[in-house]
């Protein structure tokens, strides 16, 4: 293997990397399987990928192509050279509207195609769920559909011409007719004529199992070479650039839903709505859409189809002509993405039980007939049941495709026996019914070894004949499709310890939402280091990626002192995005903290452990000693940086006062009740509490937290005022000792601190009377998510975690009458990313609505993150996730625009790159109050750092 490494660096240009990690991201795709290649080589053009594959072929090292790496059957896998065609050979070549048509790279995502051909009013037809970072390479080897393929078709309906390398380095250009063809593919066909017209059922739009597509090469079909190439997954050659057709995209379209009795009565009408030519056909049943929370926003049913239709009319045509119990038709953009994201939630659901348990692909997309899928869906439902196994159906039924995910036991001989009997029953039952084992992402490993049952010992010959003329060298993906391995065979849990870490890593499924160029809807926030380095190494699923491999321990060796891994987790913000906007709830942040736990057991830690990571006792410290003033000033006036910390920022300067020693603002008001009903205005007027809350008000207590309590009392003593305006009697904890979430501990991975810390706050605060409200959303997530998973035998911490509220929380159940005063501003800004990931914000958007403030906040990560913006090494990534969203809309507000950011990470970022001023929620509402400015001195660094500086960038 050095003897190739040093070839393939002499001969090629691009990368060549057979190091531990570049080999531990590409053992797994997203499917159960794991094959451990040998090295990663990332072409820069096909001459690359020509020297690449002539050098592996004289050494006869098998090679692996691999897109976004998405695929769910394991072909994305092998144990060879893996070649990363996303790295270099990522380009939309050109773009013919004229014509419709498009050259790309194989590397090329597709929604870039897709955004590029959209101001045209074109799109590629092909649209699978992993269209934000799936590459066309990857849907051509796929043969990838979608939910628009009844209207547009699979990618092989779409790909005109190919240009493909094989394994030998000959390089081939194919189309229609057989030009380009390898030699002696003519003379197979010629021979098997009868057997390709007779011999391969069933003939329906969704057969993409095995070489499905070899019938085009029949002469009556036009010999379409390119199109019997789609599908083949990288069995054949590699696909150095395509010419794809582009479809017309309608105006207007309209959005039919349709609710029925049960899953079978949507799937029986499915197959009745084709003639209405619509543009899907997408169907659900009520335990995934329930699991979903959007049962209530579908018309009246159990079950329902999602009819798109190319405009108004033909969706009511729809709505006429279906026999459903109810339906509705919108119209509107916005409309429709709010009833799409219920699938598209509905999808994500379908990885996890209800009890938590979760749901393994392997028999992801098996497709029958459109009518017999009423027949299928039944006898599929009894055959789960029938080996205790759960799943939830759902997906194309206008095509008769199934998608679902079942809780497979891979981890135990007698899960994997179950899962091989289960996977050998089902192909029977999908072969009965005239379909196919794959009806969208190919065979792989998963299904490959039952071929013969869809297609007959003739066929899969056939098959092996094709491949062979192909690839006589038997080097492109062996193990995949033709002669493959055993589906239980390479499955990825096999190698993980039975510890409680390992079975979380392990939820990690690998479908890579985390690669994405921008969050999900604008609003999303995974994964931020991963979108300015682009690096998979940087991804919520490459770090997964890498410490499965620490607990598998045969590529990385390193055990909890892997530099391979701690490289990777050292750019992870510990932002907890990927726990919200995973579809499995990955909590990289909580996976980081148990990695340096261990990582840095028994050894002295960076400095910044221990002076950011004991930030309340050090912040403690000088609150008792009167200090913050003379600290404040050595951090103006000293020339040299804190050791530990980044040189490249500002200190945030400390409060003179801590929020709880301010006479003013607590003795009397906040540390002893008030009388109840004690408002500042008139009952149901804004500053005031309405007649209910008068006669009984709610006992709140403020929880006053490290940042508020030390750096921030302004946000403090603002919401003491709107609290008591609403008619809530508000006190402190009535221990008297400091509290506090353990979240700088959290974060550095001190658990054994962060658990003693969190003890002596539970004794310190007692018996909980009521809501506890929490200003900083990253002490908030902590006290409701991490508290009670790291004190799970102490019942006190879940009565904690379950009393957390946040202000907009609190005042929406506790004061649900009253009236926020009326702002009338504009706002911006950026919800903090562990109140998006833990916490929610839809309390806070109403909230915000009440209160007349419009706009929404923008996606992302402001890039400080606690301390992470505050460590060496990693001002650079922080800057540039605060200039993905957050820095351009401070600068595209409107004049007059309010900045709002209920993080204290959030408002430093902001203060000290944007040089603006922003305020918590409960600021603006604090200072909107009939009566002037909030309780208590103003002296906080919200104000400080940006002293002097405008609400908004001029």
């Amino acid at each position: 293997m050095r003897d190739l490494e040093r070839t393939l660096r002499a001969e090629l240009r691009g990368e060549v990397d057979f190091g531990a990690a570049a080999r531990a991201l590409v053992t797994m795709d997203a499917s159960n399987y794991r094959r451990v290649p040998v090295g990663v080589v990332a072409p820069r053009d096909a001459d690359d990928v020509a020297a690449a594959l002539h050098v592996c072929a004289e050494a006869g090292v098998p090679v692996v192509p691999r897109g976004g790496g998405t695929s769910i059957a394991g072909q994305a896998t092998g144990t060879g050279v893996v070649l990363d065609l996303t790295r270099h050979m990522n380009g939309l070549l050109s773009v013919d509207p004229a014509a419709r048509t498009a050259v790309v790279q194989p590397g090329l995502v597709l929604d870039r195609l897709r955004d590029a051909v959209r101001p045209y009013g074109l799109t590629f037809g092909p649209d699978p769920s992993t269209h934000s970072r799936c590459t066309l390479g990857g849907m051509i080897g796929n043969n990838a559909c979608g939910a628009h393929s009844v209207a547009w078709g699979t990618t092989a309906d779409n790909v005109t011409e190919l240009a493909v390398t094989t394994y030998a380095g000959t390089a081939h250009r194919i189309g229609t007719g057989w030009a380009g063809a390898p030699d002696g593919l003519r003379e197979l066909v010629g021979a098997h004529l009868g057997l390709l017209r007779t011999g391969m059922p069933p003939r329906f739009s969704r057969r993409i199992s095995g070489y499905g597509g070899l019938d085009a090469l029949l002469p009556e079909r036009g010999v379409r070479l390119a199109q019997a190439f789609c599908g083949s997954e990288g069995t054949l050659g590699v696909v150095t650039e395509a010419v794809v057709r582009l479809v017309e995209l309608p105006p207007a379209p309209a959005l039919a839903v349709l609710g029925y009795a049960d899953e079978s009565a949507a799937a029986d009408a499915a197959a009745g709505l084709l003639p209405y030519r619509p543009l899907t056909v997408e169907g659900m049943a009520e335990d995934l859409v329930g699991a979903a929370g959007g049962v209530a926003a579908l018309p009246r049913g159990r079950a329902w189809l999602f009819v798109e239709m190319p405009d108004e009319g033909a969706a009511r045509a729809v709505v006429r002509g279906a026999d459903a119990l109810d339906a509705l038709v919108v119209t509107d953009p916005a409309g429709q993405r709010a009833l799409w994201r219920i699938r598209e939630d509905a999808a994500g659901t379908a990885t996890r039980m209800p009890d938590g348990r979760m749901a393994w692909p392997g028999w992801e997309d098996c497709a029958v007939p459109p009518a017999r899928l009423g027949a299928y869906l039944r006898e599929f439902r009894a055959l789960l049941a029938a080996h205790g196994l759960r799943g939830t159906p759902y997906g194309h039924f206008g095509e008769g495709c199934v998608h679902v995910r079942i809780d497979f036991d891979l981890a135990s001989a007698a899960g994997v026996a179950r899962f091989r009997t289960f996977s050998e029953e089902l192909a029977d039952l999908v072969v009965a019914h005239g379909g196919s084992l794959s009806g969208e992402h190919g065979d792989g490993q998963a299904r490959a070894e039952l071929l013969p049952k869809m297609y007959g010992a003739d066929v899969v010959r056939l098959f092996a004949a094709y491949k062979d003329v192909w690839d006589p060298a038997g080097g492109m993906n062996p193990g995949m499709l033709v002669r493959p391995a055993r589906l239980d065979e390479n499955l990825r849990f096999a190698v993980l310890p039975a510890t409680p870490f390992a079975g979380e890593v392990a939820r990690c499924v690998g479908v890579a939402k985390c690669r994405t160029a921008a969050p999900s809807d604008g609003t999303g926030v995974m994964c931020p280091s991963y979108r300015v380095t682009g690096e998979e190494r940087h991804s919520t699923r490459g770090r997964a990626r890498l410490l499965h491999e620490m607990l598998a321990g045969e590529v990385v060796t390193g055990g909890w002192r892997s530099p391979e891994v701690a490289e990777a987790l050292d750019l992870c913000l510990a932002c907890k995005g990927c726990l919200s906007d995973c579809p499995v709830g990955v909590d990289m942040a909580s996976y980081k903290s148990e990695f340096l736990y261990h990582h840095w057991a028994g050894r002295i830690r960076p400095l910044a452990h221990y002076t950011l990571g004991g930030l309340p006792a050090w912040l403690r410290l000088i609150a008792r000693l009167r200090a913050a003033g003379a600290v404040n000033a050595a951090a103006r006036l000293l020339p040299v940086p804190v050791p530990g910390l980044a040189r490249e920022r500002a200190l945030p300067e400390l409060a003179k006062r801590p929020f709880t020693r301010d006479a003013s603002a607590v003795t009397g008001r906040a540390a002893g009740r008030r009388p109840l009903g004690g408002g500042d205005g008139p009952p149901g007027a804004a500053g005031g509490p309405s007649g209910a809350a008068r006669e009984a008000a709610a006992a709140v207590t403020l929880w006053p937290d490290t940042f508020t309590e030390y750096l921030a009392p302004e946000v403090g003593h603002a919401a003491l005022r709107v609290l008591r305006a609403a008619g809530l009697d508000v006190s402190l904890p009535r221990g008297g000792g400091p509290v506090c979430c353990g979240l700088t501990y959290l974060s550095t991975g001190r658990l054994d601190r962060a658990r003693k810390v969190l003890r002596r706050t539970l004794d310190t605060l007692g018996e909980v009377p009521g809501p506890v409200t929490v200003l900083e959303p990253s002490c908030a997530a902590a006290l409701r998510a991490d508290l009670p998973a790291l004190l799970p035998d102490d019942p006190r911490a879940a009565r904690l975690a379950a009393a957390v509220r946040t202000v907009a929380e609190t005042l929406e159940e506790y004061a649900p009458d009253w009236l926020p005063p009326r702002l009338d501003r504009p706002v911006v800004g950026q919800t903090h990313c562990h109140q998006h990931a833990v916490l929610g914000d839809a309390a806070d958007r109403r909230l915000r609505e009440r209160a007349g403030l419009v706009g929404e906040p923008v996606g992302g990560c402001c890039g400080l993150a606690g301390n992470f913006g505050f460590e060496p090494g990693h001002h650079e990534v922080s800057v540039a996730c605060a200039e993905e969203q957050l820095l351009p809309s401070l600068r595209a507000a409107p004049a007059g625009a309010l900045v709002q950011a209920d993080g204290f990470s959030c408002r430093t970022q902001i203060a000290q790159l944007g040089g603006v001023r922003a305020r918590h929620l409960v600021e603006l509402l604090a200072e909107g109050l009939a009566d002037g400015p909030a309780d208590g001195p103003a002296d906080g660094p919200a104000g400080r750092a940006a002293e002097g500086a405008p609400d908004t960038q001029p």
